[in-house]
């Protein structure tokens, strides 16, 4: 059956550099048939429950495809798959129970870690980055699509630190192409944009670039929050528990 990244092609998951190869997983030892070189096979048993149908094509369940991605990946991979995952209604509680009991295997350091920082308000494969980012370099957490009412209405925020009136916005094409014609969509940002700052909001706004210069990211992200904390404040940072 589809297994892996084929498995989450199948669900539609977003996937973020991954070969095309072609993965299956079962129950047995394949070595009674061979595979083309660009079939990866795995050998893993496969219950009743983790297996579905999609398009008519055997895969593992969602649940399954994500911790045998997850085992495969870094944690900004499996970061943005678990997100986007939970998004389509994973059930994150049965993956930390197979992550649990997979403790020792290669891997699966990356999908403990992905899980805890999971959060399935997350929208997009580059806000999922963004939070590993902060997350790796030491910045406390920022809330999560923080709704915040205006004159003109209510507006969410990709990622938001509310003490501080700091907004961190993702860029990406898919913001300002899709659904509706860009010039409405820039009209409706800019509207959006001058409801808040008048509210005394400060934005940041990060594109897929800006995630790859960690030095100067860390230092856009603390400027805008010690600012936005006034004199005298502490600096803002992560607590040693965080």
């Amino acid at each position: 059956m589809y297994s892996h990244i084929s498995g989450a092609s199948l669900h539609e998951l977003q996937l973020w550099k991954v070969d095309d190869r072609v993965h299956l997983t079962q129950n047995g030892c394949p070595s009674g048939f061979s595979h083309g070189r660009d079939v990866v096979a795995h050998t893993r048993r496969v219950t009743s429950r983790e297996m579905c149908f999609v398009d008519g094509l055997p895969c593992t369940s969602l649940e399954r495809t994500v911790v045998d991605c997850c085992l495969m990946f870094t944690v900004p991979q499996a970061l943005i798959l678990i997100d986007h995952a939970a998004r389509l209604g994973a059930d994150l509680g049965m993956i930390r129970a197979q992550c649990a009991a997979l403790a020792g295997r290669n891997g699966v350091v990356a999908l403990r870690r992905a899980l805890e920082l999971a959060d399935p308000r997350s929208e997009s494969a580059g806000e999922s980055l963004t939070r590993e980012l902060l997350h790796r370099i030491g910045i406390a957490p920022p809330e999560v699509q923080y709704s915040v009412l205006t004159p003109l209405g209510e507006y969410r925020l990709d990622l938001a630190w509310p003490e501080r009136k700091v907004a961190l916005e993702f860029d990406g094409k898919s913001k300002y192409f899709a659904y509706r014609p860009t010039g409405e969509v820039l009209f409706a940002e800019r509207q959006r944009e001058k409801a808040l700052t008048e509210q005394g909001w400060t934005f940041l706004r990060v594109e897929w670039r800006d995630l790859f210069n960690e030095v100067e990211f860390k230092y856009r992200v603390l400027r805008a929050l010690n600012r936005g904390a006034g004199a005298g404040s502490a600096p803002f940072r992560r607590s040693a528990a965080g």
